[in-house]
């Protein structure tokens, strides 16, 4: 029996409403960002609801790294790799992992660090 049901995603980030406008470019909906700028959610997006929240002194993880290890990342599933990797560069990602074309996955970090891999459906 489950005790509990996963509510939301919430990412440690320096610029909240800035991570929130990267993944509703990835993901679709809209950001919102609460009155003191230390809170944004994504809403009306497809999925598990993501909010973003500030963390003065965000130290982004290191991909791969066993010294700063990444914690967690999310999956994305994609239907077109290529379109898809066009799309979050030009969001403002960065490619940690995606050289190899022959593979279904590639990986990148968000503009906060965090490592986000992009997965062929």
């Amino acid at each position: 029996m489950a005790v509990a049901k996963l509510g939301t995603v919430v990412l440690d980030c320096p610029d909240p409403l800035a991570l929130a406008t990267f993944y509703a470019g990835l993901l679709g909906g809209t950001p919102s960002l609460d009155e003191d700028g230390t809170w944004a959610d994504l809403q009306g997006h497809e999925g598990t609801p993501l909010a973003f929240q500030k963390a003065p002194g965000h130290v982004p993880p290191e991909w791969p790294s066993a010294e700063a290890s990444q914690q967690f990342h999310l999956d994305l599933v994609v239907g077109d790799l290529d379109a898809a990797e066009e799309r979050i560069l030009a969001l403002g990602a960065k490619p940690l992992d995606a050289a190899d074309p022959s593979r279904s996955w590639r990986v990148y970090a968000d503009p906060a660090g965090h490592p986000v891999c992009l997965c062929a459906s």
